[in-house]
């Protein structure tokens, strides 16, 4: 297996990748590891403040009441993307060598939880704003500063407080994997698909698609020039063209006159595999740390089997 990054990725938190020199069970195996085994940090537990507090500037009175249930903040906070350093060492509270041994709710220290902790209220009842929003910027990180929500994230909306409300509470980080829960999910929308190269069969009647103006997704005509001696091999204009040829497919009126001008032929062995993070890891990182899980999973079932038939 040959694996490549194609040209102009990763964007962002978006990534495709040309895999050669495989087959689609190899591939599915690496799409299933990436959703399911890849470690990440999420928060996985919360302990909020109930009661009343009195703010000692102007007297006034905050409940910790608001719009929403605690257990639907629990979840929204759950899914805010943690940063996830896999270099840090952290370690799986099942795993962690001063925790493992302690009860579920004794379990914790710096080597394996990270703590965030909000304090906020909303508008005084002089202030001209009806409600505040709460955001996952007002989160404040008590442990290490690598584990800060970055900028990108700190926007994502968790709750509005009304005048009189207040939300105060502490939050767990811990490390898992997709396979427990969603919010562990390092990547989504992983996906494959068979590598095409699009051949220009029949020029004359490939004008039925050219004249629909139709671009590619970093601005250029979908023309003869993106073809060089009537191929084109390019990833990202094949899978243009692949989305462009549906204007032109079997129910649009012009299948006829455009008469499969345009093929597109399957490259044996090769995929473009794809996939989003949610902002936790780099794409790169998710892929490498998948490839090393599969690897290590093989080496472990090829032990067993060398001991089983010893």
């Amino acid at each position: 297996m040959k694996a490549s990054a194609v040209d102009g990725y990763p964007k962002g938190n978006k990534m495709k990748i040309l895999i050669e020199g495989t087959d689609a069970s190899q591939v599915n195996a690496l799409r299933r590891a990436i959703m399911a085994d890849v470690p990440k940090m999420a928060i996985s537990k919360v302990m909020f403040t109930l009661g009343v507090n009195q703010d000692n500037n102007r007297g006034e009175i905050f409940e910790s009441v608001n719009a929403l249930p605690d257990e639907v903040i629990a979840h929204r906070l759950a899914m805010i993307p943690i940063p996830t350093q896999p270099d840090e060492g952290m370690a799986f509270p099942d795993e962690c060598e001063n925790c493992m041994d302690l009860a579920e709710e004794d379990k914790g220290c710096p080597n394996c939880q990270v703590l965030y902790t909000l304090n906020v209220q909303g508008p005084s009842a002089d202030s001209d704003e009806p409600y505040r929003v709460v955001r996952a910027g007002d989160l404040t990180n008590v442990s290490d500063p690598l584990f800060d929500i970055s900028e990108e994230m700190k926007s994502i909306p968790i709750t509005y407080l009304a005048q009189g409300q207040f939300l105060e509470f502490i939050a767990f980080a811990t490390l898992g994997r997709g396979r427990d829960h969603a919010k562990w999910a390092a990547a989504s929308a992983v996906t494959f698909q068979p590598c095409y190269e699009a051949e220009l069969k029949k020029p004359k009647k490939a004008s039925v698609l050219f004249d629909l103006s139709l671009t590619t997704s970093d601005g250029r005509p979908i023309d003869a020039k993106l073809f060089s001696n009537k191929k084109c091999t390019d990833i990202s204009t094949v899978l243009d063209i692949e989305k462009a040829l549906h204007q032109v497919g079997h129910g649009t009126g012009r299948d006829a006159d455009f008469d499969e001008a345009i093929l597109l032929n399957k490259v044996d062995g090769s995929f473009v595999f794809s996939f989003e993070t949610d902002g936790s890891l780099a794409p790169e990182a998710v892929f490498n740390i998948a490839i090393e899980e599969l690897k290590s999973r093989f080496s472990d079932l090829g032990e067993d089997f060398g001991r089983a038939f010893a």
